[in-house]
């Protein structure tokens, strides 16, 4: 290949993109058992590679103290994607650096392969980070990004050379190896940085909000990308986002985050179908909330009566026993408009339609003054026409509702 690697210029924020595992045939995409300071590290299929134990992060002093991270705890498994979700100030992105080594936990410990790395610097850690900015080197080609993790690590040339054929090929950027990396789009940059954080073969690679600087379009594009490297690699990947239309697409399992702490852990069928309080339901897509009363339970199911005396069963959170008044969560496309308001459960008065193409939205003012939304999938098959200031009534699909812990 003929890559020219001679360049020793200071790496714009890349200690842990260095510091990789101990692969020296630079052959196989699999991570295989690898060096944590001098102490081999076994893979174990199915165990977890990372392990977060009641971790706290506190910021300044005395009466200024902030706690970034209130006493976090999460297994992350070998071989998963792993998504932290949450708005800005969550605590993702801090959580991100304590595993990556670019800060400290006030108390607390991180685990990997079972051993604590909170004593390593980000350099001797076998954990890559991949950066929104993504920090590539504008004045070297591709091919020279993409090795140069390797050639601080002190590997030789021809394994260096081997290692960047095959990301190249990896992340099928082949034909843009001689390119300057100041010479091609956002994407193909997002790429090159991927390529570089994998090429060491680190155990666990970390993102932080890395998609969110390109359009739309490109964006879905890599969406897809990344876990098919993910896939194909078989390293841990932690993905930090705030966008939860990225963690539903990718993530194995998603641990959703508010005001430092971690709130619901599971895949993402789990937090969007069966969300474990308002914070969650609210924050992962669209949803409806509704006030009634337990009149009666069973383990696992509630019934519910609302305000017209109608009943409905709704599912409720393991280790939590709903009584007395209570909030429903019920999604958009869990409900079904009828035009005769007595058949619904309950009953209001459209207020808006919106068009979307693949579906439509229904607003409904209901009789008891809350909003509530009916998405409906569009279909050419004699579609029932509904026109805005009309009564209708709502019927919901079983195990549509599920009772919230406030």
């Amino acid at each position: 290949m003929g890559i020219a690697l001679k360049s020793r210029v200071a790496a714009p924020q890349l200690p842990s993109q260095m510091a990789c595992g101990d692969n020296q045939t630079g052959t196989n995409l699999p991570p295989r058992a690898g060096s944590l300071n001098g102490v081999i590290v076994p893979e174990q299929p199915g165990k977890n590679a990372i392990e977060v134990r009641g971790v706290r992060k506190v910021f300044g002093t005395g009466e200024n103290q902030v706690a970034a991270l209130d006493t976090v705890s999460v297994s992350i498994r070998e071989n998963e994607f792993f998504t932290l979700l949450g708005p800005s100030g969550c605590g993702k992105t801090t959580l991100l650096r304590l595993i990556a080594g670019f800060d400290f936990p006030s108390a607390g410990e991180i685990l990997l392969h079972g051993q604590d790395i909170a004593p390593l610097p980000p350099f001797k850690r076998p954990v890559n980070t991949v950066f929104q900015s993504y920090a590539l080197f504008p004045h070297m080609t591709v091919a020279q990004n993409i090795g140069f993790g390797l050639e601080m690590l002190g590997r030789p040339k021809a394994e260096i050379e081997a290692r960047v054929a095959q990301m190249l090929k990896l992340v099928k950027m082949e034909a843009l190896k001689a390119r300057r990396t100041s010479q091609i789009s956002g994407g193909q940059q997002q790429r090159v940085a991927l390529a570089r954080a994998l090429a060491p073969q680190p155990k666990v690679l970390l993102l932080d909000e890395p998609l969110s600087a390109l359009d739309y379009k490109l964006r879905k594009e890599m969406q897809i990308e990344l876990k098919r490297l993910q896939h194909e690699t078989g390293i841990t990947f932690i993905f930090v986002t705030h966008d939860q239309e990225e963690a539903l697409t990718m993530s194995d399992r998603i641990a959703v985050m508010s005001a430092g702490r971690i709130l619901q852990v599971g895949t993402p069928r789990d937090i969007y179908d069966r969300p474990a309080e308002r914070f969650v339901a609210d924050f992962i897509g669209e949803t409806n909330f509704l006030a009634g009363t337990v009149i009666s339970k069973k383990p696992g199911v509630a019934t519910v009566k609302f305000a017209n005396n109608a009943t409905i069963a709704a599912g409720y959170p393991e280790g939590f026993e709903p009584s007395g008044e209570v909030t429903l969560v019920v999604r958009p496309e869990h409900a079904d408009l009828t035009p005769d308001p007595v058949k619904g459960t309950i009953a209001g008065t459209l207020s808006n339609i919106v068009y979307f193409g693949t579906d439509t939205h229904y607003h409904v003012k209901l009789d008891g003054g809350e909003n509530f939304i009916v998405r409906h999938q569009n279909s050419r098959s004699n579609p029932v026409i509904y026109e805005t200031g009309t009564k209708v009534g709502i019927q919901f699909e079983e195990d549509a509702a599920r009772v919230l812990k406030d």
